[in-house]
């Protein structure tokens, strides 16, 4: 099968990924063989390109956020069938998804409502799932006497699908952060109660619409850089959850106000075997909430075609920092 492959790390500057023939996937007890009819881009992927290479004499296979059609089922999985559209992520230890065809663990997957495209619903599993064990952790509720979230970075994928969670399934007010007017008018259509700027003064800008604190802010983007004005907002034993998975982060000035500080890592279930079936679930009810009407996909570009070309695209623009929503390919 053809797929998107590189052999050395590299700057976009100069894009090594090529399409090429690789081995068709080798399914496991639990798995499915998906034909992949779509692909959401992240910054994740971007910085992994950036910094991994193969081992000797082997390749890279990228590519975690898809929407695709079970083609094939292993021993052990009942949930589908082939024929089945489905959409979700990957696991990282194994190839990715930026080929014809993708084996993965059923149990991290969920079905395609049928009023939903491949490339819309390409648009939501990694911004979802990001979003949902940040701030929901793995309960169903926020956290007791949590009432006021600021979304740091409101306009990307996680900070978009964050919003309309919370104003899915709570009663929180939330406030977004965002630089450009575009992006300002995006929170708002996600939801936002309230939109801030993130390169002004946030606590002066807080306590001008008369709020002096919140409860919990969802970092999505430099959390490092945001950390001087961060604990000034929250309350005393209020909570940081950040997912931009920084190197370092000196959480010293958290301590004062005895704040908590939460990390996520949209793979951590599938890559340690921590209840896998819990993300399947979760994917279940965003594509309820989808068919509803309760939940927008985040599309805001398609790009067609899986090929270097549309991939390296794909790439320039999610590593402008300008992107709003999701950038999805069509293959």
């Amino acid at each position: 099968m053809k797929a998107l492959v590189y052999e050395t790390a590299h700057d976009l500057a100069d894009f090594a990924l090529e399409r090429t023939e690789v081995p068709e996937p080798t399914l496991r007890d639990q798995d499915v063989l998906v034909e992949v009819r779509a692909i959401g881009v992240n910054p994740g992927e971007a910085f992994i390109r950036r910094i991994r290479s193969a081992e000797p004499g082997g390749r890279v296979l990228l590519g975690w956020e898809f929407a695709g059609v079970v083609i094939a089922v292993g021993e052990h999985v009942q949930r589908f069938t082939v024929g089945e559209r489905v959409f979700g992520t990957g696991d990282t230890t194994r190839d990715g998804g930026w080929a014809e065809r993708l084996a993965v663990d059923h149990r991290i997957l969920a079905k395609i409502p049928e009023q939903l495209s491949f490339v819309d619903a390409a648009s939501l599993p990694i911004g979802a799932l990001t979003a949902s064990e940040a701030l929901f952790r793995d309960q169903d509720t926020l956290p007791t006497g949590v009432d006021r979230v600021l979304v740091l970075g409101g306009a990307g994928a996680v900070g978009s699908l964050a919003t309309q969670l919370l104003k899915t399934r709570t009663s929180a007010l939330v406030i977004s952060t965002a630089s450009r007017e575009a992006s300002r008018q995006w929170c708002s259509q996600m939801g936002a109660d309230l939109v801030l700027d993130h390169t002004g003064d946030v606590p002066a800008q807080l306590k001008a619409a008369g709020i002096p604190h919140v409860d919990m802010v969802l970092s999505t983007a430099a959390s490092a850089d945001h950390l001087s004005w961060i604990p000034d907002i929250l309350r005393p034993f209020g909570y940081l959850s950040v997912v931009d998975g920084v190197p370092s982060l000196d959480v010293g000035a958290l301590a004062a106000k005895s704040l908590s500080l939460h990390t996520e890592m949209v793979f951590s279930r599938i890559v340690h075997g921590a209840d896998p079936e819990a993300q399947g679930q979760t994917l279940e009810s965003v594509a309820e909430h989808v068919a509803a009407g309760r939940l927008r996909p985040i599309t805001t570009r398609r790009l067609d075609g899986l090929t270097a070309e549309t991939m390296r695209t794909a790439h320039e623009l999610v590593e402008s920092g300008r992107t709003i929503g999701k950038i999805v390919i069509a293959t």
